[in-house]
């Protein structure tokens, strides 16, 4: 019987209840063991540390708030860039600039009085892509479809050696969330809904990024992350950072998979992730983190939380947790109370509220990491060997990786009368919002955190869709034309539609069904004009998620899952067309995640008991294969041919527009254009709204109003039953910041009741936000019908004013003293 063995069989017979649980998780022999010599090293170290330069090392800041000089004065022990964040605040930021900026806080660092190596780290996601100009490679969910291991650890490699010119040393990946169900928003970050791809491919992932044997942490390699442990892609509803109900069975079977093969890989470090379990943050599940990850898995790295996932704990705040510490919670990711959570956490410390035992087991784990990894060792990012080599980062080689991952991820559902693969002499229309836009066929993770206010030019190297299919058909000597909105002069042979979502990512990524037109009924009307001019079509889909698109199969000849190709679209090419009359390359492509039969089939996954998809689960046809599946599919997107009817709440806008409702603005020009991204201009320019920060990055909109006849308003395309949240004294309820006041008329309508709102907007323009609060009955005095309501809100005026809006919901209750203070206004 083993040391370990023994000691955990020792602890069961002081506790039966963890033992009930823990024994069902594995035993976990890492590739990367303990060194004698290395441990005696981290001791030493540690014994010369005070109690502030211990707890420094614990805490991770953002580039944003904490300066190198903040890195020495405080001996911080890490930091991190965020999504959307850049040195210099520049997206352009040069390799150089990026590697200028490790030197600063790594010079600073070991010029501290403890010498100790910051070590920063990265959302390295689908390549490095916060840096302009690097490889942006599909996002998880395609390489799931694609199913091949190796490429997957070419790809970490090639992710790892743009890092290393950038001169950081982490990178937070692979995400091994098991998702099941896809109104989630982070669903593209996850392989499969089985963990059997999961598991696999966390192993290529960690030794593609770390190395293996004799490469493990060599100069071409740097440290990984497994994340968000545990149960991110499981939780009720698909609510982003929600509650996890499985029972502890469950978790292990179907949750944790990746995390086994992964630490067995050797992963270093795991970060907490923001959802809970059984209504427990896990940043603060002792259990989970120390019980069942460190001392029954044998993790010896550190865990490190998410982007203030321990403010989220009871009881705690961004600037003070003790609780999620003594979880086992290594390092905190504090990006901006830092300060205050430093000094926090040495009082409580010195008030017994934490252990030194437990700050001593934390700080060890991090000297560990840092050790084993070269950092002390390593010297200065700009004399590594690969720091500053612009040449790397984007390179061709790199990017025919890429090229390859599109390829192999595209999934054919349909092709009808083999209309692929085309051929590249034709006369092509290539046409959609999806078609010349690398930005949003990258999707959210890139550049920005959302993923949204990119331009073609900036990714500079990459290729849209459209570029991959003109270079293709001009070299075979046929024509293309691309039209946005299905125009042509001169009558094409086969119509290529590109479409899809638009970018988003945690937080704003939530949908309330799996309906894609309501989201984007402008791609109906353009498959439409197409099919009555009887052009063949060829439609790929840009997706983070399964999604119920039957009107637009039926309308397609062909329809390809593109998913989010990332900055090589001429990938998309080199399977649709062919080469010398040839196939050129077939699709590989299948579904890794089962594609719904109806709007409300988010959980849907191989195994269920009532398994009945549209496509299940490893579906997807090649050239050789023979389509029956016709143009016939049910276009009614419920099974009972309505929406549920909301108990008790309604969201409209919570950091984008939520399903079903789509955001419009409108004036003389078109009084009823929806905007992409809820971003954009009105036809006639009286109306604009742009993405702008209130809580946290681009969560709500600043609509400007020019002066005119015009309206912002959100409309669902079918009507909803809301009368019992009338019967409820419910209320809208949103959340407003008055930039500029109305020079004129200004009126605020659900539905048909409308109501004057000069009154709440004629008061001197303000930094601060407040919260709205207006009771349901105060429009059903004016007309609003509850029973039948498709516009929740609109604001409509004859003038010139600013607002910005947030948080926009439906709510069947409110503190019953703030509603009484609000008149109706009449």
């Amino acid at each position: 019987m083993s040391q370990k063995t023994l000691i955990l069989g020792l602890v069961c017979l002081f506790s039966m209840y963890a033992c009930a649980g823990v024994s069902l998780w594995p035993q976990i022999n890492s590739h990367i063991e303990k060194e004698p010599a290395l441990e005696k090293k981290i001791q030493k170290i540690l014994s010369s540390m005070t109690l502030e330069q211990k707890v420094a090392q614990m805490v991770q800041a953002e580039i944003k708030s904490a300066t190198p000089a903040d890195v020495k004065k405080y001996h911080l022990g890490s930091i991190l860039n965020g999504g959307g964040s850049f040195p210099g605040n520049n997206k352009y930021a040069s390799v150089n600039d990026w590697v200028k900026l490790a030197d600063d806080y790594y010079t600073a660092s070991i010029n501290s009085e403890t010498g100790i190596p910051v070590i920063w780290g990265t959302d390295a996601v689908h390549g490095h892509n916060n840096v302009f100009g690097a490889t942006v490679f599909p996002h998880n969910i395609g390489l799931g479809a694609a199913n091949n291991p190796v490429l997957i650890k070419r790809i970490a490699e090639v992710t790892a050696l743009e890092v290393l010119a950038t001169g950081i040393d982490w990178i937070f990946a692979p995400t091994v969330a098991v998702v099941r169900n896809d109104r989630w928003g982070r669903t593209y970050e996850g392989y499969s809904e089985d963990p059997n791809i999961v598991k696999k491919y966390a192993t290529s992932m960690i030794y593609g990024m770390q190395g293996k044997e004799s490469t493990v942490f060599d100069d071409d390699h740097l440290v990984a992350t497994v994340k968000h442990f545990v149960g991110d892609g499981g939780t009720e509803n698909g609510v982003d950072q929600g509650n996890n109900i499985s029972s502890e069975e469950e978790l292990v079977r179907l949750h944790a998979q990746g995390y086994f093969t992964g630490l067995t890989s050797g992963a270093q470090t795991v970060m907490a992730s923001f959802n809970s379990w059984k209504g427990d943050k896990v940043h603060g599940n002792k259990y989970l983190l120390t019980d069942v990850l460190k001392k029954r898995m044998g993790f010896d790295g550190y865990v490190i939380g998410d982007w203030n996932g321990h403010g989220q704990v009871k009881g705690c705040s961004n600037s003070s947790c003790a609780q999620a510490i003594n979880a086992g919670v290594d390092m905190i990711m504090v990006p901006n109370d830092w300060k205050a959570f430093i000094q926090n956490t040495i009082e409580q410390v010195r008030n017994g509220k934490i252990s030194l035992a437990r700050i001593n087991d934390a700080v060890s784990r991090i000297l560990r990491v840092k050790l084993r990894t070269r950092l002390f060792d390593r010297g200065l990012p700009s004399t590594r060997v690969h720091a500053g080599d612009m040449k790397l980062v984007g390179s061709v080689e790199h990017r025919e990786v890429a090229r390859q991952a599109v390829r192999e991820s595209l999934v054919l559902l349909k092709n009808k009368k083999r209309l692929l693969p085309l051929n590249p002499k034709s006369r092509v229309l290539v046409t959609g919002s999806g078609a010349n836009d690398i930005g949003r066929q990258s999707g959210g993770w890139t550049l920005t955190w959302q993923g949204t206010g990119n331009r073609n030019s900036d990714f500079p190297g990459a290729s849209s869709i459209y570029d991959g299919i003109e270079k293709k058909v001009k070299a075979a000597g046929g024509k293309v034309e691309l039209s946005y909105n299905g125009e042509f002069s001169q009558r094409p042979d086969v119509a290529i539609v590109v479409f899809g979502e638009m970018p988003y990512a945690e937080g704003q990524g939530d949908i309330a069904n799996l309906n894609y037109s309501w989201l984007y009924p402008e791609d109906i009307n353009l498959l439409e004009k197409l099919k009555a001019k009887n052009i063949p079509v060829v439609s790929v889909f840009l997706t983070g998620r399964p999604m119920w698109v039957n009107k637009e199969i039926n309308l397609s000849d062909a329809f390809v899952v593109a998913w989010l190709p990332g900055s090589e679209g001429v990938g998309v090419s080199d399977v649709l067309f062919k080469k010398d009359g040839n196939i050129n390359y077939d699709f590989k492509g299948k579904l890794s995640f089962s594609w719904p039969n109806d709007a409300g089939a988010s959980v849907l996954n191989i195994g269920d008991k009532k398994y009945q998809p549209l496509f299940p689960y490893g579906f997807g046809l090649t050239y050789k294969d023979t389509d029956t599946l016709g143009d016939d599919l049910s276009e009614v997107p419920f099974p009972d041919g309505s929406l549920p009817t909301p108990e008790d709440k309604v969201t409209i806008f919570k950091g984008r527009t939520a399903s079903p409702f789509v955001n419009y603005v409108g004036d003389a020009g078109n009084w009823k254009l929806p905007l992409a991204g809820d971003v954009g201009v009105s036809a006639g320019g009286l109306v604009s709204v742009k993405a702008i920060d209130k809580d946290i990055q681009e969560d709500a909109r600043q609509i400007t109003f020019h002066g005119g006849d015009s309206n912002y308003y959100f409309q669902s395309q079918t009507q909803m039953n809301v009368s019992k949240l009338l019967k409820k004294k419910g209320v809208l309820k949103f959340d407003l910041r008055i930039d500029k006041r109305p020079n004129n008329e200004a009126n605020i309508l659900m539905g048909l009741g409308k109501m004057n709102f000069n009154h709440y907007l004629n008061v001197a323009p303000t930094k601060k936000w407040k919260t709205v609060v207006i009771k349901l009955e105060c429009f059903k005095k004016v007309g609003a019908d509850f029973s039948r309501l498709d516009m929740p809100l609109s604001i409509a005026t004859f003038g010139a004013m600013q607002l910005s809006l947030a948080n926009v919901e439906i709510l069947s209750q409110y503190p019953r003293s703030e509603v009484e203070q609000l008149k109706c206004a009449l």
